[in-house]
């Protein structure tokens, strides 16, 4: 816990944390899938990018309801684009920021379907393209991948030193996810089933 790490770049960075995760998790991603998601992470790395920009300027998560409404009424390009941030949208903020979406109106289920249903939808709108096999596999192991997501966030948290390994072990309490155990466990905290550490 706490070392650095060299790498080239900010992909790299994420790819290697991907590649651990996924193994972890025994997610196996074709290289363009592995290729999309690495690009994914290092785009939402700039938090602005997570937001959407309104016309005063203000920065705003934009529902996806409203994202997903305004696809139906654009043309095909603009359509994927939308739909590609609703599946980007829908897939980051699961794996990152899931314990907050738990206490919001429409929950977790919501942000599966919504980005489940985006990805499906651009496969059948980019087929033959390079990426069509991309945005199936991420349908089709949409649940999985938060998961390879949430154990990259904890790892990431843990990393952050004793108040953010802190902030890990409450999840773990909480939760009893055996992801945020192994995440625990790695950064040199001996967990017992009970919840209470060694």
């Amino acid at each position: 816990m706490g070392s650095l790490v060299a790498v080239s770049s900010l992909r790299e960075f994420f790819k290697q944390l991907l590649l651990e995760a996924a193994d972890h998790q025994h997610v196996h991603l074709a290289e363009v899938t592995e290729f999309y998601l690495v690009n994914l992470l290092a785009e939402f790395a700039a938090a602005e990018k997570l937001f959407a920009e309104d016309e005063g300027g203000r920065r705003d998560q934009e529902p996806l309801a409203l994202l997903y409404y305004r696809a139906l009424q654009q043309s095909r390009a603009d359509r994927i684009r939308t739909l590609r941030r609703l599946g980007d949208t829908s897939l980051y903020r699961l794996g990152f920021f899931s314990t907050s979406l738990r206490d919001s109106p429409v929950g977790p289920e919501y942000y599966v379907q919504m980005g489940g249903r985006a990805y499906a939808q651009l496969a059948d709108l980019v087929r033959p393209g390079a990426f069509a096999g991309a945005y199936q596999e991420l349908f089709e192991k949409f649940r999985p991948l938060v998961e390879v997501l949430e154990e990259i966030a904890a790892r990431g948290m843990a990393s952050g030193g004793p108040d953010s390994v802190l902030k890990v072990y409450e999840s773990w309490v909480r939760t009893g996810n055996d992801r945020l155990e192994r995440v625990l466990v790695d950064a040199g905290i001996v967990v017992k089933k009970s919840g209470l550490p060694n």
